[in-house]
């Protein structure tokens, strides 16, 4: 089993040859020692403290050294003592503490120190955050925040599947007692069922229904205080309706909440009896609502239960894209915050971004402690800009913010709002026409967001880059940006000193960002170069002709449009160019390239970079080492000859010689593999050799030819080496849906507007992949669509407009489209036509409205054939022809564009009604791209781990792993993708190990659905595991519902017709099998035994296994003859794959004799019982009963995991023979960089 993830288990080989980098690797070696021992001592800092509230009894609460003290702030406020308390300080022996300070630097605090909680007094922002925490309290059970998408808030549903009634956890369960309960599953999950319901996706909990506490909480009519008032100290006034139904008026004053003696129509702010003020607002209404103590007491402790992975809140906030129809209920302090949102005076509006993310990237990182704070502030920062943009985006494009150039046409409209400057993607000026026009400004966004992520992942010191979000909203492409210090007063292009925001009309150089940039060139493969600017004379650049340099007003130098930071796909071209037929290379145009793109902006993935570099640097290698042994050979042939010349000349002659000869060998080596460099290797693009405005010095024009035969030679690379990789995938890794497709596509360095080419020539690559591969054609071609047709609908037809384009999409269906919100008309119309037939005419007058399935295929068709260049024909025989599942598309399309559909059965076969009405859009969400910063550190570690683990020290492996999961966790919080990783990889160490793995797998499965969705594959992987660690220990019914869960997510999002559904089966076979349900076993054992033969074929050691498991179901059911006939198919397998002598072979050999003998046995006695013989001695037959431990051994054979028994002296042995081997190749390739480079 793959137990690491990812392939950069080492440096990059580019970067070998250089002498000048070794004592560099050496002092990183040093400091990576000296953070391991840092992050032993951080793991070792956590010590107790006491805390005191007002009021209660203290409790003891576990800390970290590293802890902030506003951290210590949140932890008590989620805490079920001090929950109610926000406004409090924190006071360890009479002196208050720093917010900002780290635990371990405040003096005194010791191991069982007493911290006292003080209350202190209100401001109005505190009160609104008092109030907003109470009511986040009120619906701490309730999901609505995750079907909206707010809060940070998002669906897992693992603990409905691993918790019985007695609230225990997947650890704490025991494997008791099976009586009455019933093992068989829904009919939809069984094999063979063709049933795909929608709503077991998010089953009802009963643990999520909501303890009401009060009726009504909301803001007063009498807000604000009159002047009066707010001299008493009076914030905010509340209106509350108790579950007894009494009315109450509450005064929010700076000392607290008190009842007062107002009405709905008679203001009166004097104390109310009783006259009590409380400083908490739950305190204040469980004095006078015994409900409200009641219900409130029990929801905390139901809140407290719960998993902390189901609580914490997302660093960036994930849809869902199906949700229930829920009644709208009343909330305050939702209302509030989106009125405030809406006119820019929330909480976040005084925060200036572009100075918060350039300040924490210029604090120090020397050492450990300093690169925690450092990239922890960036984190932190990074995820509440992403939730301001999104914010603001949306509010953009729902038309609550006022453009800074209202004239303008709304395309062309740009806003600013929270200190945030936002742009549309569209072509404003005509500046991308050269490029591609609007396409070109749509695709701009991305290929800029991607070179930010670059320069963020190079990190050099004194350059800096502007933050960026893109999000796309209801058909708009939206790009929210940080506001460089000055750039609003002057134009643009006064500001620039650097590169050339006209496509090359006027360029322009400076030395400072010539010196930064270069420090990023050779992590980037960026080559240096001239070219010629306004006045014919030739400037040098570090970097795209369109990246432009800034110097902000304050001081900083920032790279802004980086979309030309990788190098350019020659493979799709805008424009017809006159290629002379000799540059192109054969592979290219074996496979029908180059061809004309919708714009010029394509671009080479850097995976595709990296992989082509390492290609050529194995070349180079084995020239440089074929050369060098050449000349070996000859310097020993002409030894002899050369001997009296040798002594009479001291013998320097001959060795000058040599290193000549060797230095010319290299040079040539360098120059067959283009390397930019005649001494060593060093691989670099020039970007502005496809760039339109770019020119170039006549001196340079041989060197630009070069580079450009290198881009064609790259492209050609991916052709031949990257796509045929995709045939090569294991059938247990083929991709589950178009995200998963995506990823293994980029892992390889292959674009997604490669998958025609794909799927011309992985002819016999895996169905699945073929189908998923159709899917997403299909389905990207649609979105390209969609967004256009957004476009043009008015705001109150959204729900129709949707979903009448997915009834075009999914059904055949020829109705109209659903009818206006509410079926308002005007009154005017009504009076002229009160028929139906009105709906009708009005609905028609609109573009979208004319759209039919017809038309829309057609429109997909020849978008599929222009971008994708594949051609298929009408939606039914591609959905019939490729065994496409409308649900899965459904799925799909709604992911790509933000659609959310309510949670209900769809009929999609129907001709003569819509499948979808306006009712069943419940909402749109925005799509958003944005950087993913993390910890340097724990990335290294991890790479140190992967290395770990090739060489088998799993130990070693694991506590690399236990490290990086403290520095992830440290960083970016204990819900992040990177910590989920390290959560998936420890428990499979530990169970590879013999430790437990539930603990860590579990949290792992919950990361997964909060992070990914709840119906993600990664997800569905995390459970499949989750399983296999569940029935090891012991917790065997609770992994068949895991199973059976997967099993339903994985038909859902893929269909039954994949690997994954093979698998599955032959997990849930053994489970059953152990549990004794023989019948439902052979079920899912013999749709696996289908699967197996048709992925792997009939001679695959899999199908071999698949007939071994159903034969040991039919033992123990009695059915010999059944098992006989299985356990010859595998035997016969075994043998004509490994040979009679192989342990698989012998074991089968041994099973069939035993499987011969009883069923000899059995026959004797059904004989004897027919023979009617008098006092014949009958031995009862014996049926095995399924052994446990083999289950569990089959069991992980299944999933790929083999655990081989070996002695301690054994492990040391292989130890050290494996890094002997090491040390000797290492020492070789050593000698042979070093003798290539002299």
């Amino acid at each position: 089993s793959n137990i690491m993830l990812g392939n950069q288990t080492h440096p990059n080989p580019a970067t070998a040859p250089s002498e000048d980098d070794l004592p560099e690797q050496s002092d990183d070696d040093k400091r990576k020692k000296l953070s391991i021992q840092d992050i032993v001592d951080l793991q070792e800092t956590s010590f107790t403290v006491r805390i005191q509230p007002p009021g209660t009894e203290s409790f003891e609460l576990q800390v970290t050294g590293q802890m902030l003290v506003v951290e210590l702030h949140q932890v008590l406020m989620d805490h079920e003592i001090t929950c109610h308390r926000t406004c409090f300080s924190l006071q360890l022996g009479g002196v208050t503490l720093d917010s900002l300070n780290e635990l371990h630097s405040v003096p005194g605090i010791r191991d069982g120190a007493v911290i006292k909680v003080v209350e202190e007094s209100y401001s109005v922002r505190d009160a609104r955050l008092h109030l907003r925490h109470v009511r986040d309290l009120l619906r701490s059970l309730d999901p609505t925040d995750a079907y909206n998408g707010v809060n940070g808030s998002s669906l897992s549903y693992l603990t409905f599947y691993t918790t019985g009634n007695n609230g225990n956890s997947v650890g704490k369960r025991r494997a008791s007692e099976r009586e009455s309960v019933d093992c068989s599953p829904p009919e939809y999950v069984l094999p063979g069922s063709k049933e795909r319901p929608l709503c077991p996706l998010q089953p009802v909990r009963e643990d999520w229904k909501p303890l009401q506490c009060l009726r009504v909480l909301t803001l007063s009519s009498w807000n604000p205080p009159p002047g009066n008032r707010k001299m008493h100290g009076d914030l905010i006034y509340l209106n509350v309706l108790t579950m007894e139904d009494r009315e109450l008026n509450i005064t929010s004053s700076t000392r607290g909440f008190f009842l007062n003696q107002s009405t709905a129509f008679n203001f009166n702010p004097k104390p109310a009896v009783p006259k009590t003020l409380c400083h908490s607002l739950v305190e204040l209404l469980s004095q006078v609502s015994p409900a409200f103590r009641k219900n409130f007491t029990a929801l905390q402790k139901k809140r407290v239960q719960q998993h902390p992975y189901e609580r914490i809140a997302a660093p960036f906030q994930v849809f869902t894209w199906t949700a229930p129809h829920e009644d709208h209920t009343l909330d305050c302090v939702r209302a509030e915050e989106t009125h405030a949102s809406y006119m820019g005076q929330d909480e976040h509006t005084s925060r200036d971004w572009n100075e918060e993310l350039q300040g924490c990237r210029e604090l120090p990182g020397s050492s450990l402690q300093e690169r925690l704070h450092r990239e922890r502030s960036i984190f932190k920062t990074n995820s509440d800009f992403v939730a301001a943009a999104t914010r603001g985006a949306t509010a953009v494009i729902d038309g609550n913010i006022m453009p800074i150039n209202p004239g303008e046409s709304p395309h062309l409209q740009m806003f600013m709002w929270n200190n945030l400057f936002f742009s549309q993607g569209f072509d404003v000026s005509e500046h991308y026409r050269p490029l591609g026009g609007n396409t070109a400004a749509h695709a701009a966004a991305i290929c800029d967001l991607r070179g930010a992520q670059a320069y963020a992942s190079v990190d050099i010191e004194g350059l800096h880059t502007i933050g960026t979000v893109v999000v796309d909203y209801r058909g708009v492409r939206v790009i929210a940006q940080t506001i460089i210090p000055g750039i609003l007063e002057k134009n643009q292009e006064e500001s620039i000193v650097y590169g050339s925001n006209d496509n090359g009309k006027t360029v322009f150089t400076h030395p400072r960002f010539l010196e930064l940039l270069d420090k990023t060139s050779k992590q980037l493969r960026i080559q240096r170069h001239q070219v010629l600017d306004h006045n014919n004379r030739p400037v040098e650049l570090c970097s795209g002709i369109e990246t432009i340099g800034i110097l902000g007003n304050d001081g900083r130098p920032y790279i802004l449009d980086l979309l030309r930071t990788f190098p350019p796909d020659l493979n799709f071209q805008f424009s017809e160019t006159e290629e002379r037929r000799e540059e192109v290379p054969k592979e290219c145009q074996s496979f029908g390239y180059p061809c004309l793109h919708c714009h010029s902006l394509a671009s080479l993935r850097p995976e595709l970079i990296e992989a082509f570099i390492q290609h050529r640097y194995e070349l180079f290698m084995k020239m440089v080492s074929h050369e060098l042994s050449q000349l070996t050979e000859q310097d020993e042939a002409t030894e002899w000859s050369e001997k009296p010349i040798c002594d009479s000349d001291t013998g320097e002659r001959p060795a000058a010689s040599a290193d000549m000869e060797a230095g010319t060998h290299a040079i040539i080596s360098c120059r067959a593999v283009g390397s930019v460099s005649d001494s060593c290797f060093d691989i670099r693009f020039n970007p502005d050799v496809c760039s339109p405005g770019a020119r170039f010095p006549a001196e340079c024009l041989e060197e630009v030819q070069r580079q450009r035969c290198l881009l064609w030679e790259a492209a050609a690379f991916l052709l031949s080496h990257q796509i045929p990789l995709m045939d090569c995938l294991d059938h247990t890794a083929v991709p589950m849906d178009g995200g998963s497709l995506t990823s293994a596509l980029h892992q390889r360095g292959v674009n997604v507007r490669y998958l025609g080419t794909i799927l011309r020539e992985l002819v016999f690559s895996p169905l699945p992949l073929q189908r998923i591969c159709v899917s997403e054609i299909i389905l990207r071609s649609a979105k390209h669509i969609f967004r256009t047709y957004l476009q043009d609908v008015e705001p109150a037809a959204f729900s129709a407009a949707v979903s009448h384009f997915l009834n075009c999409l999914l059904t055949s269906s020829s109705c109209f489209p659903d009818s206006f919100s509410d079926e308002l008309l005007s009154r005017r119309r009504s009076r002229r036509r009160r028929s139906h037939g009105s709906r009708v005419t009005l609905l028609s007058d609109s573009v979208w409205a004319r759209l039919t399935s017809g038309e829309l295929w057609g429109r997909i068709r020849a978008e599929a054939r222009d971008y994708y260049h594949y051609t298929f024909d009408s939606i039914d025989e591609v959905i019939e022809k490729h065994n496409l599942q409308r649900i899965s598309l459904l799925r799909e399309i709604a992911i790509k564009t933000g659609i959310q559909v309510q949670l209900r059965e769809y009929v999609f076969e129907s001709r003569h009604r819509p499948a979808f009405g306006e009712e069943d859009i419940v909402n749109m969400f925005p799509v958003v791209r944005h950087l993913k910063p993390t910890s340097s550190d724990a990335t290294q570690l991890v790479q140190q781990a992967q290395l770990a683990v090739q060489q088998g020290l799993l130990k070693e492996c694991y506590d690399l792993i236990s490290q990086a999961l403290t520095l992830f966790s440290s960083v970016c919080g204990v819900l992040h993708e990177d910590v989920c990783m390290c959560l998936r990889l420890l428990g499979r160490l530990s169970y590879i190990l013999g430790e437990n793995a539930l603990s860590h797998q579990e949290k792992a499965v919950m990361s997964s659905e909060r992070l990914h969705g709840i119906d993600h594959p990664q997800t569905i992987q995390d459970y499949t595991f989750l399983t296999l660690y569940c029935f090891a220990g012991g917790h065997h019914l609770t992994s068949l519902q895991l199973l059976y869960r997967a099993r339903y997510l994985t038909l859902l999002v893929g269909g039954d017709d994949h690997p994954q559904v093979a698998l599955l089966d032959s997990m849930l076979g053994l489970v059953l099998h152990g549990l004794m349900e023989y019948e439902l076993s052979l079920k899912f054992l013999q749709n696996a035994l289908t699967l197996t033969s048709k992925y792997h074929g009939v001679t695959s050691l899999k199908h071999a296994n698949s007939h071994h498991l159903l034969a040991t179901v039919y033992e123990s059911k009695g059915e010999f003859r059944s098992a006989l006939h299985h356990e010859k198919e595998a035997y016969s397998i075994y043998k004509s794959q490994v040979g009679e002598n192989h342990n698989s072979t012998t074991e089968s050999s041994e099973y069939l004799k035993s499987l011969t003998q009883q069923a000899v046995i059995l026959q004797k006695a059904i004989n004897q019982i027919y023979s009617n013989t008098p006092g014949a001695c009958i031995p009862p037959p014996k049926f095995s009963t399924p052994n446990l431990p083999t289950i569990l051994q089959q069991l992980n054979l299944t999933c790929g995991i083999i655990l081989i028994p070996l002695s301690g002296k054994e492990i040391d042995e292989l130890r050290a023979e494996f890094k002997g081997k090491v040390k000797v190749k290492t020492e070789e390739l050593e000698n042979q960089l070093l003798s290539s480079v002299e």
